[in-house]
């Protein structure tokens, strides 16, 4: 006999704003909201652009007879609806709880089934954290290339605007993220590999636990010192040991900066690597080197830090490339502008080798916001992918062998960097030019 499956259904459309205030608060304590909501946003894309958008909210049956998750319903809606597995989908849910040990199971299958589909989840709260069996269903989630994040209040106001039945009230964040700062915290644990956890739930850290401050910040070596000759300051700097880089190796590089839609097998983490060359104009190389994410701090931040620490000279100009596996993030974009503005003397090119949730309206104005403050923002192609093999890779004198489909993938990012970075005028032109009556 053939497992029982959920049959499809339609979706809600919205839900009543009272509903919405109920379920979807970040709290560690949820007493009374057995029910799952989950609000989903469903993209399908071409060559070209996002040519189909689908909207709903599903909410889990809990009928003794007939048991189905929110997202077991999603995922068979979804099957119906979107029978051809060979297409482009960016899928975005927004859920009231985190999916348990089974549904995670369940998506982590769906995704071996469609595999051009990304798939982003931000949870209002964590159901049973505590338990290793539904942290490990995260984790699997994770491997398997879901991004995870807690609802922020931008995605509560989102969620507000487009799956609420509001009739025109304003959006409120009252008691919405009174937990936040902890389930975020707990998230990052769960999904640390290796790390081990710091408190044992449900007893906060015991008194005097030794925590090693070094471990939430970036050591930053300051290698040269202030003077005010030019050429002075670049003998010293020349001259004072530098600590070294740590090359990457060669299979981190082609696993954190291939720019594959999904993840290949076996799967893993693809996280923010950003590797620099700081030159002077006539193309002296000052320094280079190889950052990425610590906790809670972007591998963006850790950067600023660095040059700043080595371009304190105003009155040189230095110019900079950056190779990163991630486009930047609203609040690094914003940071980085900013920091551009406040050191004219510094010239800072992006080269990226896949856009970060680029399907969201937030992300997609963090990129325009770069590209209109004068910091150029690239996708990484075959030249780029062999510059930084060459730079940033203990290669051992072996030549960069490009992956499967490469420039292909790299001709598609580009695409869709362009779509995002196309300026209003130059849409509506393209309107006019259809000439339609």
């Amino acid at each position: 006999m053939e497992p029982w499956r959920p049959s499809p259904r339609n979706p809600m459309d919205r839900i009543d704003p009272n509903t919405f205030r109920f379920h979807f608060p970040n709290l560690l304590y949820a007493s009374g909201r057995k029910l799952c909501y989950l609000c989903f946003q469903v993209e399908r894309e071409d060559y070209f652009s996002c040519n189909d958008s689908d909207w709903g909210v599903f909410r889990n049956k809990v009928h003794p007879w007939a048991r189905c998750h929110a997202e077991q319903s999603f995922l068979s809606w979804f099957r119906d609806r979107y029978p051809c597995r060979d297409e482009y989908y960016n899928v975005t849910w927004f859920l009231s709880w985190s999916p348990c040990p089974t549904c995670a199971e369940e998506v982590v299958e769906f995704l071996e089934e469609y595999r051009n589909l990304t798939l982003s989840i931000f949870t209002s709260r964590l159901y049973y954290f505590w338990d290793p069996n539904y942290q490990q269903g995260l984790r699997k989630l994770w491997d398997a290339g879901v991004q995870l994040d807690i609802m922020s209040c931008d995605d509560f106001e989102y969620c507000w605007d487009n799956f609420v039945d509001h009739k025109g009230m304003r959006f409120q964040r009252r008691n919405l993220l009174k937990d936040y700062d902890f389930l975020a915290a707990e998230l990052q644990e769960i999904l640390s590999p290796g790390q081990q956890r710091k408190r044992d739930w449900p007893f906060p850290p015991r008194p005097g636990a030794q925590v090693d401050p070094r471990s939430w910040v970036q050591e930053v070596t300051e290698p040269g010192i202030n003077t005010r000759r030019h050429s002075l300051h670049l003998l010293v700097s020349f001259l004072l040991p530098r600590p070294a880089m740590n090359p990457l190796q060669e299979d981190i590089f082609c696993r954190q900066f291939g720019n594959q839609h999904r993840v290949p097998k076996p799967y893993y983490r693809r996280k923010t690597y950003l590797c620099y060359q700081l030159k002077l104009p006539e193309g002296t190389l000052i320094d280079k080197d190889c950052l990425r994410n610590k906790k809670k701090r972007h591998a963006e931040m850790c950067f600023i830090d660095k040059i700043k620490s080595l371009t304190r000279d105003t009155s040189q100009r230095f110019e900079i490339i950056c190779y990163i596996t991630w486009s930047p993030c609203p609040f690094c974009a914003k940071e980085l502008v900013a920091f551009v503005k406040d050191n004219p003397h510094l010239s800072l090119r992006i080269f990226a080798s896949r856009l970060y949730v680029h399907w969201r309206w937030k992300y997609q104005q963090g990129l325009r916001h770069l590209h209109a403050s004068g910091i150029p923002v690239a996708v990484m192609s075959l030249p780029e992918f062999e510059d930084c093999w060459r730079n940033f890779v203990d290669h051992k004198d072996r030549s960069f062998q490009p992956w499967h489909n490469l420039d292909q993938y790299s001709k598609s990012i580009k695409r869709r960097l362009g779509k995002i970075l196309m300026p209003l005028n130059d849409l509506r032109n393209d309107f006019r030019n259809l000439k339609l009556e």
